[in-house]
Order: C-alpha cells, then structure tokens, then sequence
C-alpha cells in the first residue's frame, strides 16, 4: 500500500477529556448527572461551540432553556479545565512510535477556539504535527464532510500528491470515523492504542 499519512483526534485519544471528573463533584446520582449530560450539557450542545458559537452566547441560550439547572450548566465552561486529568500515555506513545517511522502526523480536533488555546500550552503533544485544524477556528465541526476537506486541503500542502486513501484518521467517535471512511479515508475508531496499533499495522504502517 502506499504511504500513508496518519490524522489524529486529541480528546479521548491524546487528551484525557471527561464531563464525569467534574461533574462526578457536583452531581452524585449517576443516573441523574447521565441524564444531565444527555439531555442539558449534551454532546449536540458542546458541538456549537466547537464549532465556533461563542461560550457566552451558548451558555445563555441553554440557562434560558433549562433555568433550573444554571448552576450546573454554567460550571460546565467556568470548570472546564477540571474535566481534563492530563494526557493518554498510550496514545502518546503511539504518536512517539509513528513520528520515528517518519510518519507524516496532522491533528483534526472538535474543540472551542476559547478553551483550546489553555489545552495547547500545557500539553507539548499537541504541538507535534504538521498541521493542526481545531474546529472553533475554522467553524466547522466533525462529523461535518466540510472540515474533513480543509484537514485534507491543508494534508495536501504539506505531502503533495496524497490521495484520499493514503490518509489514516484515528478518533474515539464511531460518528467522526465512518464520515472520514465515506469520504475515502481510512477511519480508525479508537477504543484503546493498542487496538488502534493492530489496525495501523494491518493497513501497511511500518513502526517499531
């Protein structure tokens, strides 16, 4: 096969990011913070910002959906920083392995352009592609087509010639990776690194 280029998500592959380390303080019935983090601070929720709705403007509109739940839903942004334990050794590792074979690396992440920037001074591992696309700078947010094609436009800039199917695109979101696989890409859905590993290899990577 030919060379492939690999595409990593950050949260749940490089970035240890859970609601639960947080709201585990602030609600203790586990049956009522999952319904809190499906139904108010929901995945659909989060999404907007990452894809570029202000902070501010996100948190008005589901405080006047929910008043009764303001406390809560305000703490999600204002304690956002709680929700992350640091990174995912493995996953690192991973990329340690990938960056000796000589593999190109790019970064294709969902998160807000207002948090992102505390995530990426404080883990080096974010710094280490090529090119990363951070869904609240461009506004688009996966598993949207539109921002698999600017990760591609930018993929395409620094390995000329690639073709859809040289690229590898590792995400912990089965969503996000069957809309890369659609578009040609190889879609790697994340459920720890060393099954993710098994899967680079079948596809023709060489590492140690």
């Amino acid at each position: 096969m030919a060379d492939k280029v690999v595409v990593f998500d950050f949260g749940g592959v490089l970035i240890d990011w859970n609601p639960d380390y947080l709201y585990r303080q602030l609600i203790t019935d586990d049956t009522e913070r999952r319904r809190f983090l499906t139904e108010v601070c929901s995945l659909d929720w989060i999404t907007q910002q990452d894809g570029g709705q202000p902070i501010a403007k996100g948190t008005a509109e589901l405080v006047a959906r929910f008043p009764e739940h303001e406390s809560l839903i305000r703490a999600f942004y204002e304690r956002w920083h709680e929700m992350i334990r640091g990174v995912l050794e493995e996953g690192v590792a991973l990329v340690d392995k990938l960056e000796a074979a000589g593999v190109p690396l790019f970064g294709l992440t969902n998160w807000s352009d207002e948090t992102f920037p505390w995530a990426w001074e404080r883990f080096s591992v974010l710094r280490r592609f090529r090119d990363v696309v951070v869904s609240g700078r461009v506004k688009l947010a996966k598993p949207d087509p539109a921002i698999y094609a600017e990760m591609y436009s930018r993929i395409q800039q620094q390995v000329p010639g690639v073709a859809p199917q040289d690229i590898v695109f590792i995400d912990d979101n089965v969503k996000n990776t069957r809309a890369a696989s659609a578009l040609g890409w190889h879609g790697v859905h994340h459920t720890s690194a060393g099954a993710t590993e098994v899967q680079l290899r079948e596809l023709g990577l060489a590492f140690a």
